[in-house]
């Protein structure tokens, strides 16, 4: 069943066509048609052999038109996502992602249009009403053979993102990249780039990818870590007990946990944060990890270790305060619920951590992921414990605890010190008292002042 946007590129194509034009669908749309995708991407199609003053005018039959870009002679419709783009050339005016000039040429050759795109398997373009596949640059061929390759040595560098994009699509289609398109990446200076370009891409990897690893793994292999992820890359060579980590170092720990978060998120209840708190939550081995007197290796209290070295991971790539305050929240616990599984811990201390998380049911799939990151040979058996656990931590909840209004009514005043003793009757709610019973120990521990 066709989308609403591609009826309407077809009505278009029709009219374009009664006018001596030409409609083609251009993009990832031809793209994943040809490997049997599903079409739920935005339509985007150019416009050959009308001037911009007709095809506005043709288009105004067709509905309510807007200009979209009017720099880049794109249109659009109200009630509809469609791009209708004349075609155009771009030309580099500086180091930064918008420093183009762009000259619209509605008589452009499709070749000359194509050559713009960032890759083969994106720079083939479909008639829209034909059907007719034209793909100057063998798109078709490396998409059969999963190559990711530039379209031309020119074009290529004057855009410092598609290095992001190159990796983003090596992770979402598993595409190998062309040693000519690798060497090209390696030549690229991209530290002029916003940071919201750059995590817009790290975004498409870390929730489109089955394995998102292949991103990171391609900006290390062309050198490109450095600039917006300089923790993540000082993860490499840092060295973990092989007792608890066969896998290998930090950073191919790391790797492996972020694709098996990768196969637990649509279960997350914040993929993204999820993602991001798998992609962090051991970097404070960097800094924590020492080799022992006997030899061993030890990365004490590495998850305190952790929490200031991913705020300052995530302000290179976002300002999003709460994004930031739930990565932190779960690499400081991420080591507590195997930990407490691991020595079937009272309730009290599962209600306490279950507590103090921002989000329990992703804590408990990040310790998941964490667990299969270690090797092939380990698996997680706590799952079944913590899902029970955090059952009994919501059944307690509903139960009623002392509240700040129950300590003005037993007579005291309302001060600093209430934070301490509501933090003391929550302790008491969870080791099983009820109220009554909570209150008494805390006029005990609190004794009220003497009048």
């Amino acid at each position: 069943m066709q989308s609403n946007d591609i009826q309407l590129a077809h009505v278009i194509a029709d009219r374009v066509h009664q006018r001596g034009g030409r409609v083609l669908f251009v993009g990832g749309l031809v793209r994943d048609r040809l490997m049997g995708m599903p079409e739920d991407k935005d339509v985007d199609v150019e416009v050959y052999g009308l001037r911009p003053d007709e095809l506005q005018q043709l288009l105004s039959e067709i509905g309510d038109v807007y200009m979209k870009g009017a720099a880049f002679g794109v249109f659009g419709l109200r009630h509809s996502d469609i791009d209708i783009a004349m075609p155009r050339q771009e030309r580099c005016t500086g180091r930064g992602h918008k420093d183009f000039s762009v000259y619209v040429d509605p008589f452009l050759p499709v070749e000359k249009a194509a050559a713009r795109r960032d890759f083969t398997v994106n720079a083939m373009m479909q008639d829209v009403r034909t059907g007719e596949i034209i793909d100057p640059f063998g798109g078709q061929s490396d998409l059969r053979r999963g190559i990711l390759r530039h379209v031309t040595d020119q074009s290529f560098p004057e855009d410092p993102l598609r290095v992001f994009r190159a990796a983003q699509f090596a992770a979402r289609f598993e595409f190998s990249i062309a040693d000519g398109t690798m060497a090209l990446m390696r030549t690229i200076d991209v530290s002029q780039l916003s940071h919201e370009r750059v995590f817009s891409e790290l975004e498409k990897a870390l929730l489109k990818a089955q394995r998102p690893s292949l991103f990171f793994e391609t900006l290390r292999c062309c050198g490109k870590l450095t600039d917006y992820f300089p923790e993540l890359e000082r993860m490499q060579g840092v060295e973990q007990n092989p007792q608890f980590h066969p896998e290998g170092d930090v950073w191919v720990h790391t790797m492996r946990v972020l694709d098996q978060a990768a196969s637990l998120r649509d279960s997350a209840r914040q993929p993204l944060y999820f993602m991001l708190s798998a992609l962090m939550h051991d970097l404070g081995k960097i800094t924590s990890s020492q080799v022992q007197p006997d030899g061993r290796i030890t990365s004490y209290m590495h998850p305190e270790a952790g929490v200031p070295l991913a705020e300052q991971q995530l302000a290179r790539l976002t300002n999003d305060a709460k994004l930031t305050a739930y990565v932190r929240n779960m690499v400081l616990l991420h080591m507590r619920p195997c930990t407490l599984a691991a020595g079937h811990s009272r309730p009290r201390k599962t209600r306490m951590l279950f507590d103090e998380s921002i989000c329990p049911e992703d804590l408990i799939l990040l310790s998941m992921a964490d667990a299969f990151g270690c090797g092939e040979n380990r698996r997680f058996g706590a799952g079944p414990y913590l899902a029970e656990r955090l059952q009994d931590y919501y059944e307690i909840m509903k139960q009623p605890m002392v509240t700040g209004q129950d300590l003005i009514r037993a007579g005291y005043r309302p001060g600093e010190q209430f934070k301490d003793m509501l933090r003391f009757a929550r302790q008491l709610h969870f080791s099983g008292l009820d109220r009554e019973h909570a209150l008494k120990q805390l006029m005990g521990e609190y004794p009220l002042p003497q009048s």
